[in-house]
């Protein structure tokens, strides 16, 4: 990771608009012309560089955004998509077909988790949820079946720190595909450069950061992202998860500050996940040395970046976290609101809202508390003044003395 910035990587693209723009030029055009017939059958046969012809495939606002995210994550290319699920589930069923078999984690997202788990199965993949922290019951996973490993760097919501190096080289051995969802981790993880095959992220949360824009995107070799374009058999050209130009360009934009708000995101976490602690409340955050895979997290972590924006706390009760979301949105303190990256704080109980699609009995399993409140904390300028009004809080609730 030492040689490797992935902000260097983002600000050393350089490209000019149509009419010597500093941004650019939006190619806001669904279908694109060609001069000759032939060129045309070229483009469909995939035989033609620099050439588009119908934007559910590609287009040239969406291929810059490719190549800056792909860039960031060390990859050779990018595909991006809509939504960050329309990036997991195509990529997943390009990897995958009837009879095969995949071994994610216990803990992510919760519409990742309701894919895998009631809509794959109709096509035949099957899906085995394991602690992900534990190589050797990922191992003891492994079938003659098995074509995926799937986890998150950082899973939402309990943030448990899959150790990507060690997933990678089972994988390895067992010929398997690694995919791993970076959203909780941009810049500060390289998955890629730790051994994985394939990256995701929902663009939605840091990356675009202003929770105006919802938007995926895939991060791997040339050969899997035109696998996943391809006209005739390819899962993201025939789903058409397609990201609109317009919004292509707007993620574009607001990933050249992605450097400077990460690291605030993670200051301002790590200064109330300290506080918190301190006071007694029972605080998940990776830079804790409380933290269970704090010492794995510091290796695979660019420091320059920290160990990122969210943290969990937990109150003892559903009612009590309600409460204590209700009175700080109304003192102005952020959001009762789910996703993360935005400016604001925002803070949801996951159990009833992110991760409300896994049931009850299987939140209890993995450790997902009724009282656990998940916050992406939010770029604030005077984070002691925002930890004194969420203490005062805690205290008129009766959850701090």
């Amino acid at each position: 990771m030492k040689d490797f910035n992935p902000a260097d990587k983002i600000q050393d693209l350089q490209y000019f608009g149509e009419f010597g723009g500093v941004n650019p030029s939006i190619s806001d055009s669904s279908t694109y012309t060609f001069l000759s017939a032939k060129t045309m059958f070229d483009t469909f046969e995939g035989n033609m560089e620099g050439c588009y012809l119908y934007s559910r495939h590609s287009s040239p606002s969406n291929l810059y955004l490719d190549q800056a995210l792909a860039a960031m994550e060390g990859t050779e290319t990018a595909n991006v998509s809509a939504s960050g699920m329309g990036a997991i589930t195509p990529t997943l069923l390009q990897l995958c077909s009837a009879g095969d078999h995949i071994i994610s984690s216990r803990t992510i997202y919760g519409g990742t988790y309701a894919f895998l788990k009631n809509f794959t199965p109709r096509f035949g993949i099957a899906t085995t949820f394991v602690d992900i922290t534990k190589l050797e019951v990922v191992e003891a996973a492994i079938t003659a079946k098995t074509k995926v490993l799937y986890c998150e760097t950082v899973s939402n919501p309990l943030l448990e720190v899959a150790d990507i190096a060690g997933l990678a080289k089972i994988a390895k051995k067992h010929n398997l595909k690694l995919v791993v969802d970076n959203t909780f981790s941009p810049l500060s993880v390289s998955p890629a450069k730790l051994g994985a095959d394939i990256v995701i992220h929902s663009l939605t949360k840091y990356i675009n950061g202003s929770s105006d824009t919802v938007g995926g995107v895939t991060c791997a070799s040339k050969d899997f992202i035109n696998s996943l374009k391809n006209v005739n058999s390819g899962a993201s050209m025939l789903l058409g998860p397609t990201m609109d130009s317009l919004r292509s360009a707007s993620v574009m934009k607001n990933l050249r500050t992605l450097h400077i708000r990460i690291k605030q995101h993670s200051h301002n976490a790590h200064f109330l996940a300290d506080q918190f602690e301190k006071e007694g409340l029972k605080t998940v955050y990776p830079g804790l040395k409380s933290h269970p895979s704090h010492e794995l997290y510091k290796t695979m972590i660019n420091p320059e970046y920290g160990f990122g924006g969210m943290l969990t706390i937990d109150v003892g009760t559903l009612a009590k976290a309600n409460e204590l979301m209700e009175l700080m949105q109304a003192k102005n303190l952020g959001y009762l609101a789910v996703s993360l990256g935005f400016y604001k704080t925002l803070f949801s109980a996951p159990g009833t809202s992110t991760s409300s699609e896994i049931p009850m009995e299987e939140q209890k399993e993995m450790g997902l508390t009724d009282g656990l409140i998940r916050f992406s904390i939010g770029l604030d300028n005077d984070i002691q003044r925002t930890y004194e009004m969420m203490k005062a809080c805690m205290i008129e609730l009766g959850i701090l003395n």
